[in-house]
């Protein structure tokens, strides 16, 4: 009877402390599946073997760095389509909200609602309580609200989904110019 209980007691904690670990460059990087802003469902296996998969976390959706981090990455869209990378990102913000963002900053790529910090604390991104903000778009008022607040960090998984790139003290407004470096410079993904 001890036996078991201490398989029990080992299988419910190995869970919690592959949590804890940060990916690093080299490791394989998880699959993971959320709801997109036009609250579909998105999974990362359907760019396995097809696409570079750029994963980039922020904190909150309409505030003033990860507008710009958003932005960056919309205006260098032609850059990532010749590198064939798609790219995805992520908050804990609702998928509404996601959907607003996306519209009222002209965005063209995804952007995934971790609501729960489930795909944060995958990749070892710190994630803390979530919150909410009053945003006006066009005149009206909007209230976006999310379930956890991450911090701010890059990946840039291969097609085979192992991470190429790592960036956890990201410059939000140049985020998308130091990954585009970083594979001008690399070649090899």
């Amino acid at each position: 009877m001890n036996k078991i209980f201490h398989l029990l007691c080992a299988g419910l904690a190995f869970p919690f402390t592959l949590q804890l670990h940060a990916l690093e460059v080299g490791d394989r990087a998880p699959d993971f599946q959320a709801i997109d802003d036009d609250g579909k469902k998105w999974e990362s296996k359907y760019f396995r073997g097809k696409k570079l998969l750029l994963v980039y976390f922020y904190p909150a959706a309409m505030t003033g760095g990860c507008t710009k981090q958003a932005c960056a990455f919309r205006n260098d869209r032609a850059k990532w389509k010749e590198k064939e990378v798609e790219v995805v990102g992520v908050s804990g913000d609702e998928h509404q909200n996601l959907a607003l963002f996306k519209r009222a900053e002209g965005l063209n790529f995804t952007l995934l609602s971790d609501l729960d910090g489930k795909i944060a604390r995958a990749f070892g991104v710190p994630a803390g309580k979530g919150g909410s903000i009053d945003r006006f778009v066009k005149g009206e008022k909007f209230t976006l609200n999310r379930g956890v607040t991450t911090k701010r960090w890059t990946f840039l998984l291969s097609k085979e989904g192992n991470v190429l790139y790592k960036n956890d003290k990201v410059q939000a407004a140049r985020d998308s110019e130091m990954v585009l470096g970083f594979l001008d410079k690399d070649k090899s993904p």
